[in-house]
């Protein structure tokens, strides 16, 4: 391993993010936002100066690869600024192999490498990608349209030696005539929900609505372009009818709004998905983009689709590109075989202990105990989640994608729907039909909901056996159906320890779990961001191993 090289992957854009490879050992990868505390923040010159290089180990090291993405933004207008950066804030190697790789070329290289697959068809769908003129691959259509086009979904054969482009639909820049699911998506989201990073918002309520209300047709599929029809276009340029909580705007027409554009968005992804079979024959689907964070069309991807097998990583928007070009940077520049496999979501840089016992050196207003082992600190929060205490949990390595697994979590009891209601309402002070997720022992998942396999990264809504739903109403969603997450015997000791306590207290080998950070704040990275947040939301208690920390004014109880 001393041999292997130094890689670094940056993504510019959206979700700004970067990661860090030594050979196939992933360092680490982490998203902007949560160093400098704004959601889904983008990358702008000074971002390796200012926050990676002082935050992040490693750095310091020289960079032997180094492959960077950028998107159709204006970011790529600042590359003198980019290059000045690097320069005073890195270290790079004699001979260090660089490039720039165009955006759906790293998404791609985020989804097929660090897949279990040996072979398969890969399907990259987003809002925007890149201008024809810097693609970085190989495509038979790019000699024959204009450089300013941009690419919104990618599709192509993949295996280990040979990855293939055989269609990819790009927009032609007439804003009159927007094309492709991401954008549709977008539109839809924009229309309902001002700002970025919406469309769970979407997502949840869409099944609150009636997708036939509106008599809307279905989006327009030929082979792999998606074209948005004109009533679909007049109608989302209405948003003063659909913006949710505008004084006067019903929520019925939100809803149904939302449910048909839901319906048609799914609709038309498991059209290109038969396409995509269709053309290569191939079993097994990796798909990745920012549309690929929709669990409910991802669930029917799985039960209505010719491909038995679909590959998801925990992080398939803008921000897992990063990973992509580290990904690149082994393979193509460095010739090195790619090793890692995105087992589990656990990226970000391994909190010290001693920031740990820094953030709670002096805390009066709190009380800290200090627990034996794991044991006894899942024993203490099994008391507080039995007795409807709500807990957040703070261990390890962060999450890099947008799920909380558990390293950066909100756990409540997911038998009581009032427990739901309290932590929307009061901790994430968020919209009320927001649903929360389930994590379960994986043996037992079967029992509970109706999926086709494990979901480690939380990224399918499966049905809730309707003979369970009751059991557990705090993470059943109105449509009958969950986001869940399940925990294999290997690799989550503490959380398997919590779920099988849990288990063996209540006879539920399940718990709900959410993201643990605020309103309008990225999911927490640092024990004092943990200790800050744990502050300010009216949480009953704070696991941080080997600590459990609790407040001398407890907070109510969910009602």
């Amino acid at each position: 391993m001393n041999d292997a090289p130094v890689v670094l992957g940056i993504n510019r854009t959206q979700d700004a993010s970067i990661c860090l490879m030594h050979g196939s050992q992933l360092v680490w990868a982490i998203q902007k936002e949560r160093l400098t505390r704004y959601k889904h923040h983008w990358g702008k010159p000074g971002d390796v100066l200012h926050h990676y290089r002082p935050a992040l180990p490693g750095l310091e090291r020289p960079i032997e690869v180094l492959v960077e993405c950028f998107s159709s933004d204006a970011e790529i207008d600042s590359l003198p600024a980019y290059e000045e950066e690097l320069a005073s804030a890195l270290t790079l190697a004699p001979g260090c192999r660089r490039l720039r790789i165009s955006h759906h070329l790293a998404h791609l290289y985020s989804v097929f490498h660090p897949s279990p697959f040996r072979e398969a068809a890969v399907m990259v769908v987003d809002g925007q990608g890149s201008p024809a003129s810097e693609f970085t691959e190989h495509w038979s259509g790019a000699a024959g349209v204009p450089g300013d086009w941009r690419e919104v979904s990618s599709f192509y054969a993949a295996d280990r030696e040979r990855i293939a482009c055989i269609g990819k639909q790009l927009w032609n820049r007439d804003d009159s005539r927007l094309v492709g699911l991401g954008m549709f998506y977008f539109l839809l989201t924009q229309a309902l929900f001002p700002g970025e990073g919406n469309e769970g918002k979407v997502m949840g309520l869409a099944p609150h609505g009636d997708a036939l209300s509106l008599k809307l047709p279905p989006l327009e599929v030929d082979g792999y372009r998606v074209t948005i029809p004109a009533p679909w276009r007049t109608l989302l340029a209405e948003r003063a009818r659909f913006r949710y909580g505008a004084p006067g705007v019903k929520f019925s027409d939100c809803a149904n709004l939302a449910a048909a554009g839901q319906r048609a968005f799914e609709d038309a992804l498991l059209a290109l998905a038969r396409w995509l079979h269709a053309q290569t024959g191939l079993t097994k689907l990796c798909f990745a983009g920012g549309t690929a964070l929709n669990c409910s069309a991802n669930e029917r991807l799985l039960r209505e689709t010719p491909f038995g097998n679909v590959f998801i990583p925990p992080a398939p928007s803008d921000a897992g590109t990063a990973l992509g070009c580290a990904v690149y940077g082994l393979t193509e520049l460095a010739g090195l075989p790619c090793d890692y496999r995105w087992r589990d979501d656990y990226l970000g840089p391994p909190p010290r202990q001693e920031e740990i016992e820094a953030a709670l050196a002096d805390v009066p207003d709190l009380l800290v105990e200090r627990l034996p082992g794991r044991d006894a600190l899942c024993a203490r929060m099994l008391d507080l989640l039995c007795a409807q205490k709500v807990v957040a949990l703070f261990q390890g390595r962060s999450e890099f994608g947008p799920r909380a697994l558990g390293h950066r979590s909100i756990l409540g009891d997911p038998r009581r729907g009032s427990i739901r209601d309290w932590i929307n309402a009061r901790v994430k002070q968020r919209e009320w039909f927001r649903p929360l997720a389930p994590v379960v022992l994986e043996e037992h998942a079967d029992a509970y909901f109706d999926l086709a396999g494990p979901s480690p990264f939380m990224q399918f809504a499966a049905p809730v056996r309707p003979e369970r739903a009751s059991t557990v109403p705090a993470i059943t969603h109105v449509d009958g159906t969950a986001r869940l997450q399940t925990v294999p015997s290997e690799g989550a000791p503490l959380l398997r320890t919590l779920l099988s306590g849990f288990y063996a207290r209540t006879g539920v080998p399940v718990l709900l779990n959410t993201s643990f950070n605020g309103k309008d704040e990225p999911i927490v990275e640092t024990p004092g961001q943990a200790l800050a947040s744990f502050r300010r939301m009216p949480l009953h208690a704070l696991a941080m191993p080997p600590y459990l920390v609790r407040k001398r004014i407890e907070p109510e109880l969910p009602e």
